[in-house]
This record gives structure tokens, sequence and C-alpha cells, in this order.
């Protein structure tokens, strides 16, 4: 530790003895300041020893030393040292009662004691002491290496967390905690995820310091990675501000990780590009050498129903929801096939896993974000537009491939930012039908109806739709319009002669009730 008063006083060959603030001993010295000016505070950097003999001051004048002393305490001066046999035989009574007033520790130095020799030993102290943290920041950098070459990220945050007196936590790209030390630390980290979220938004390397969850401690967060998107982040808790050792400890903790999280990138680009020759085998239809290529990296994603996910994009869009899904799979020790292809994104996940849930969760969020631009939402068509397949297995993968993509497209049409295969089946085909291509289509196969319809002659357009409905039932369909059933018959021929079709087709019939459904959608 660097030194205080109480070792100064306490050390043998100074002979100091203390007049005043005898209850303030314990304050770190950080220099000793000769000065003989009657005004050293503008020299003053705080924290210091003055020692000093009184040469130019009129010590024995109360009010001049109160003044003196007050001043000195407001520079951060933190004890007067008093030469006595030079200008004074002792220290006047007027500088005992303002330092004891101010709280300022007053020290006497004895005249065969020089001040060059109080000097010395608090720059010996401060030696030592920077000398006692660099030995034990070099012995904390050993036994952090050590870790990690033993036990990994987990290793590392246990001896930081020792070396720091407090605990440690490690979060991944999305701001979930990845790992804790000790294990109690838990609940304290997860609670400074918003912390860690902020942390990410800024370029890295960044760092804060926040106060603790319920103001239990002290935090620093550290972001990880070399690269402008931090990878990970490091969260150091201490009941206080750390050390010259303890920072030389969190520093080796940062390459550490730092270094680990570069490693595993370069392992997930080579485990990327495995996983496109596996998809690339699975879409054309050899799902026996995709396993083989697999291996034990995607091979059990293999063996079980999976789901094919296929995203369309901006590149910092598309970079949040591959966090979101590895960041799920590796919390729950999924195998999750991600494959980029340029403003593209394909996912190979298990059905019912936590890696497809966290791509519907990101759904989910931008398109809430979305409805308030305020919160950030992206400009319109910045936005990532997704397709996710039905459930299905290796020798489908093709079709699910194919499933997904017509979701995508579907999801593009409405606005969507997600669209599932399964609604699709599940819903209508009617709203399609909004579709601009589509309504340009009926109104141009519709437009001779209305026209005739405009001039008065009859009402073609609504006897269409009424014969149409009933499935060609004459009766049926007259009552609907209330009129005869030989002026139904007579309308449906002029139809007929306008359009130049035949309703005895049913693609003409099909193609003429859509035309009308997409027609009425306006």
């Amino acid at each position: 530790m660097p030194p205080t008063l109480a070792s100064l006083v306490h050390h043998s060959a100074l002979k100091l003895t203390v007049r005043a603030g005898e209850d303030r001993l314990d304050v770190p010295v950080r220099w000793a300041h000769v000065s003989e000016l009657a005004d050293p505070v503008p020299y003053m950097e705080g924290g210091e020893l003055l020692l000093i003999t009184a040469l130019k001051l009129d010590a024995e004048d109360p009010e001049a030393m109160r003044k003196y002393v007050k001043r000195l305490v407001g520079a951060g001066v933190v004890g007067l040292g008093f030469a006595v046999g030079v200008n004074y035989d002792e220290i006047p009574k007027a500088l005992v009662d303002a330092a004891e007033q101010e709280g300022l520790p007053l020290l006497e130095v004895p005249r065969r004691t020089p001040f060059l020799a109080i000097s010395k030993a608090v720059s010996a102290a401060i030696a030592a002491d920077q000398y006692r943290a660099v030995t034990a920041g070099f012995a904390a950098q050993r036994e952090l290496t050590r870790q990690a070459l033993n036990a990994g990220p987990e290793g590392v945050l246990s001896a930081l967390a020792a070396q720091v007196d407090g605990w440690a936590a490690l979060y991944d790209a999305s701001g979930a905690v990845v790992a804790t030390a000790p294990e109690w630390a838990g609940r304290r980290a997860a609670r400074l995820t918003a912390e860690v979220e902020r942390l990410r938004e800024r370029p890295a390397p960044a760092s804060s310091v926040v106060g603790g969850p319920d103001n239990e401690d002290r935090v620093e967060l550290h972001s990880l990675g070399t690269g402008r998107r931090p990878r990970a982040a490091l969260a150091v808790g201490t009941a206080s501000a750390l050390g010259t050792a303890e920072r030389y400890a969190v520093h080796s903790a940062i390459a550490l990780l730092t270094l680990t999280t570069e490693r595993s990138r370069s392992l997930h680009a080579a485990e990327q590009r495995v996983g496109a020759a596996v998809l690339r085998m699975l879409l054309a239809g050899q799902p026996d050498h995709a396993r083989g290529v697999a291996g034990d990296l995607y091979g059990g994603l293999l063996d079980a129903p999976f789901r094919m996910i296929v995203a369309d994009g901006g590149g910092e869009l598309l970079a949040g929801l591959t966090e979101a899904v590895e960041s799920a799979a590796a919390r729950s020790g999924e195998a999750v096939l991600v494959v980029p292809e340029g403003e593209r994104l394909v996912v190979l996940a298990a059905d019912g896993g936590a890696a497809v849930a966290a791509g519907v969760e990101y759904a989910a969020a931008r398109e809430a974000a979305r409805a308030v631009p305020e919160q950030g939402a992206a400009e319109d068509g910045d936005e990532p537009v997704i397709g996710l397949s039905a459930p299905s297995g290796p020798i489908a993968a093709a079709a699910a491939y194919k499933q997904a993509e017509q979701a995508l497209s579907v999801a593009r049409r409405r606005g969507r930012i997600l669209v599932e295969h399964e609604q699709l089946a599940a819903g209508s085909v009617l709203p399609l039908l909004a579709d601009d291509a589509v309504k340009a289509f009926a109104d141009g196969l519709l437009r001779a109806l209305y026209e005739h319809d405009a001039t008065g002659r009859g009402d073609l357009v609504a006897s269409l739709r009424a014969w149409l409905s009933r499935h060609g039932q004459w009766d049926a369909a007259a009552a609907d319009l209330g009129v005869h059933r030989h002026t139904l018959r007579y309308r449906m021929r002029r139809v007929e002669e306008i359009l130049g079709r035949s309703l005895d087709d049913p693609d003409v019939r099909m193609e003429l009730w859509l035309a009308l459904k997409a027609t009425s959608t306006d």
C-alpha cells in the first residue's frame, strides 16, 4: 500500500511528532513537497505532505494561520510538516489551533531531521509500493494465463475475481451472461444487461464504470474484441476502486479474453465454411454426404426435425439476427448452422429449440420497434425480411428451403418482418390478391364490364358475382339479384360476348372470381 502519514510518524529515523489531526493519519501521501511561499496552493495537485519552516509566514497570527491552513485543506494537502529550531523554536499555537480546527494533520519535524530525509522516505515507500504492485500484477498475469490455457474463459474469470477480491462476469455478443465467478454473482451480472447493451453500441474498445445493482458494488464494464463491433463484454465488480495490482489483473484478463474471442471467431469462420458445404449437399439431395461432412459439428442437427430460416436485409440487421440465433444456441447447447450469403442469411436450426425461438423473438422486437420510430426502427426497406419453413428432415431439406423462400416472399409483399410457412397453409390466399400486379390484371380483365355498367344498360358485374358465388345455379343467383332467371341468363351471355370468354371454362370462372375479389379489396 502507498505511504501514509502514520507510516511516516512510525518511521524510526524521522522522529516526527503529531501536534494536530491525530485521527487523520491513515490518509495516503502522494508526495512530500517543500515550499516557503505564503501561498503554495497554485503549485499543489492534492495528496501532498507540505514541509515548511515558516520563513515567510506570520505563524503567530491566528487569522493569517486560519486562512493559510484553510487554503491548504481546500487544495487537497493531506499534512503539514513544521521544522522547529529554524525560524521558530516550537510550532506557534496559532498554527496548531488552525490545524486542529480544519482537521489538518500537523507534524513536528526536529531540527536534526532534514526535509530531504522525509522526501526520500516518501519516495522510497512509493517506489516500493509500485514495485509490489507490478510484481503482484505480473503474478496475476501468470495465473490468469495459466487458467486461460487450462480452464478457458471460466478459469480466467475465477482467477480475476480472486485477484480483485470481487466478482467477474462474461457476456456474449447479444449481452447475455455466459459465465460468472463466483457463481453467486450471476444475479448481479444479469441485472447489468442494459448497461452492457449500451456499451455494445459504442465502437470497441469501450469501457464504463457504473454503480452496481442496488448500489452493492462498483462495476467496471469493458468491451472485448478487435473489430468495430464488440464480440463480448467483461464486468468486474469490487467494493472500491481498483488499485494498481488489480488494474494489471483486469488488463491481463481483457487481453486473454479478447484473444480467446478472436480465436473463437476464426474457428467460427471455419465452422461456417463447413456449414455452407453441408447446406449445399442437403439442397442437392445428398443427405448421406451431408452427414459425413457434418460429423460431430452438425451431425446431431440432422438427426431430428429442423427448420430452415431464410432472411434478406441490411448487413447490420442480419448481423443482429445472427447474434440472437447463435447466442441462444450456445446458451442451450444446441447445434445451429448459419450460412451468410451476401445480403441473405440461411439458418438451419432444431425445431422447437432455442435458436428458432430467438429468431422469432428478434423479428417480434424489430416489428415492435418499427411501430415506434423513435425507438430506433430502421428506415423503410432496411428491415430484415424473414421466412420460416415447417419442420423438416435431411431428405426434404430442399423443400424446406423452398417453403422458407415462399414465406419470405409473402412477408415482403405483406410488409411483415417474419412469416412462417405454416401460417400460409392455415390462412387464406385472398391477402395475396393485394399485390399490385394482381390488381392490375383484375382491373384489365373486368374493365369492359365496368364500362358497360357505367352506361346504365345493365348490372353485369353484380350479376357475374352472384352467379359465381352460387356456383352457376341460375335460380339461386337470380333470387339473390331479385330478377328472373331468364334475365340472368341473358346477362351472362352478354358477359361472355364482352369478354370473349366462355363461362363453361373452369379456369375462366376462377380468374373472374379472383379478379372480383381483388377489385373488391380496394
